[in-house]
């Protein structure tokens, strides 16, 4: 039995199930837990299917050993392999293997035959799907998808250097958001680097104390002693002071609902849309059905919900609509001497997030929340404002520069979802001599 997943097509296309234009379609296993060698220093990627975010894998959490390969149902996958999830919350995410990997047994592994089916076709195929695919799952406690019925999905196959050229145009576009998503966590680690250089190991300061050249610009350098004192956080900059972070922070948000205004439009910073990218969603009032924060301009959002995974949000509010956020965000705005730029950088310290995350009430492993009562207790260094200053003009270009790249990405995302509907249905039909395809 065969599962149609497609509407109509050009004639000169064919209908053909995944297992037709695959070599293989498997799956993959969970070496025994009891054996901790099977992971300690192991050489193959493992992946899980939480680590499938509809784009290519390049590297996972944990690597398995040959010996845990050859003892379990793990297999070594071939680069360009298809995964699908089956089961759970993560049932139709996607993932492709930029180099031979392993994966746990809740992944469909599907490996294309490349003289029928082009793998980043059948890919977007499956992304366009991803609806009714799940649609398609069954279970009354847990959604799953078994590989006899992933093998069956029929799709619509143009001729060959037609797939390809689809798979360039979509893939090009995939490949600049995965490009800028990658530029941002480089510029977002520079930031946390020179915050914890200069606000945590007060490297400057070390220097001055030792004689050493700070290498910094001079103006800059003069802004830090050359000498510690004591403090309740331990040696901090002479003349520094410790205090609460209610002395730096001052929280906003007045409380609005949506729903009483169900024809206005908002952009919505969800706890999903921070995590699909931190996009907001646009969104109708009729649409929300909860009561929200307000965003302000100068703000930074600090997730209380589950801080063990950190979610701290720069908001850019370039638009005409109303922005509003969830409730379980923190509406952060900075107090003097410190700025935004300074305060999403403490934020996103790892020193903050690990003492924020003390502070969690509730027993749910899922639905653990900081008080704000707790946030503004906290005990955190106060640097002087010039310090914070020339932090602050080093660091806002490259948050500015990161904002771009996002905003660039949801245009390019958007462009996407509408072409590809288009073009892998055929509505859109791609001349291949237009299209240099590698």
């Amino acid at each position: 039995m065969e599962t149609e997943l497609c509407a109509l097509a050009p004639a000169d296309w064919r209908v053909r199930s995944v297992d037709d234009v695959c070599l293989c379609v498997t799956s993959g296993g969970t070496p025994s837990r009891r054996d901790s060698a099977s992971y300690a220093a192991g050489n193959w990627p493992w992946v899980k299917t939480q680590e499938l975010q509809d784009g290519w894998l390049d590297d996972t959490e944990e690597h398995i050993t040959d010996e845990a390969v050859a003892s379990s149902s793990a297999k070594v996958l071939p680069e360009k392999t298809v995964l699908v999830a089956m089961y759970g919350a993560t049932v139709g995410q996607l993932g492709l293997l930029r180099r031979p990997m392993t994966c746990n047994q809740a992944c469909s592994a599907l490996i294309v035959d490349p003289a029928k089916a082009d793998f980043r076709y059948l890919f977007f195929q499956l992304l366009h799907s991803r609806s009714q695919l799940k649609g398609l799952a069954t279970g009354a406690a847990q959604q799953n998808l078994s590989g006899v019925l992933i093998k069956s999905l029929r799709f619509p196959f143009p001729p060959l250097p037609e797939q390809r050229a689809i798979a360039h145009i979509l893939g090009t576009l995939d490949d600049r958001i995965e490009l800028n998503r990658r530029m941002n966590e480089t510029l977002e680690a520079m930031a946390r680097a020179l915050f914890k250089s200069w606000f945590v190991d007060f490297d400057p300061v070390r220097a001055k104390a030792e004689g050493r050249d700070p290498g910094l610009p001079c103006d800059f350098a003069a802004l830090f002693p050359d000498r510690f004192q004591g403090s309740e956080l331990g040696g901090v900059p002479e003349g520094w002071e410790v205090g609460r972070a209610g002395d730096l922070v001052l929280l906003g948000g007045e409380k609005l609902n949506p729903s009483q205004f169900p024809d206005e439009v908002f952009d919505h910073f969800s706890i999903p849309a921070y995590d699909e990218g931190r996009t907001p969603k646009a969104e109708r009032g009729e649409d929300i059905k909860s009561a929200k924060s307000m965003v302000l301009a100068e703000s930074v959002l600090l997730s209380r919900l589950n801080p063990r995974f950190p979610r701290v949000w720069l908001p850019s509010l370039a638009g005409r609509r109303r922005a509003i956020c969830s409730t379980e965000f923190l509406v952060c705005v900075p107090g003097q001497p410190v700025t935004r730029e300074y305060l999403y950088s403490l934020f996103t310290s790892q020193e903050f997030a690990a003492e924020f995350a003390t502070f969690v009430t509730g027993t749910s492993g899922s639905h653990q929340r900081v008080k704000q009562e707790s946030l503004l207790a906290m005990r955190v260094l106060q640097p002087p404002a010039p310090a914070v200053g020339a932090y602050t003009t080093m660091v806002a270009p490259l948050l500015a520069q990161i904002q771009e790249s996002i905003d660039q990405s949801r245009t390019l995302a958007a462009l996407r979802d509408t072409l590809l509907p288009k073009l892998v249905s055929g509505e859109i039909r791609v001349a291949t001599d237009e299209v240099k395809v590698e």
